[in-house]
């Protein structure tokens, strides 16, 4: 039997093809975008263009000043601290509990399964299981509102992986491997070392990618880790 397929706006399909091109990439920082375009591109109405628009607006993946065309949003150094620092927070106080009540969530289990099979291949395609691997621990605490938080972060935090995985900042061993004992670390009840090894998990991408934005990397771009070999 067929599973259901569920029915997607004309607007959303607009926007989430746009937001594709935009962690893909495809539609580099900066890129403008204009109603007329995406109208025209798609073959759809101006307010349905208007609405995906808008829609990418309220993501942070597109900025747009007061009658000034949007543009794909140039992420600076201090931004990609920012929002890197927002999931930290976050994070950090879900894996204590977790922790406290050794929660290991099935779906973080399979997320890392599926980062462990990937192929060489496409740098792209460890973005969805390791955003899947961080969104699962955030649902698994129960808490609407927190996920509601954490999803307000999620296209930003998306377009943070997909350009640490582009410019090759991040060995998919390396993110498995501290996946995997973030996890053994929750089963046993370690909150505050799973908490710090957050804090280096997210560090090193933060730091790395400040530098490739041209920023200046803070110590945590080069921490080692005992998980890997070299």
């Amino acid at each position: 039997m067929a599973g259901r397929i569920a029915a997607v706006s004309i607007v959303e399909a607009v926007a989430s093809d746009l937001r594709l091109r935009i962690f893909s990439g495809e539609l580099p920082s900066a890129h403008a975008l204009t109603e007329t375009d995406v109208a025209t591109s798609y073959e759809v109405a101006r307010p349905t263009a208007k609405a995906a628009i808008e829609k990418l607006v309220a993501e942070g993946l597109l900025v747009r000043g007061v009658h000034k065309t949007a543009r794909v949003a140039d992420l600076g150094p201090e931004s990609v601290r920012d929002i890197y620092l927002a999931r930290a927070y976050l994070e950090s106080e879900v894996l204590r509990r977790l922790a406290a009540a050794r929660t290991v969530p099935a779906g973080a289990v399979q997320a890392n399964q599926d980062i462990a099979a990937l192929a060489t291949g496409a740098p792209l395609d460890v973005v969805e299981p390791d955003m899947r691997f961080h969104t699962s621990l955030i649902d698994a605490v129960g808490n609407e509102r927190i996920s509601r938080m954490y999803g307000s972060l999620v296209a930003e935090v998306r377009l943070c992986m997909s350009r640490v995985q582009s410019l090759h900042l991040l060995d998919t061993t390396l993110i498995q491997a501290e996946h995997q004992k973030l996890l053994q670390l929750i089963e046993a009840g370690r909150g505050e070392e799973a908490a710090q090894l957050l804090d280096q998990h997210l560090g090193r991408a933060r730091e790395r990618l400040v530098a490739a934005m041209g920023g200046e990397p803070g110590p945590e771009a080069d921490l080692p880790s005992d998980l890997v070999a070299g």
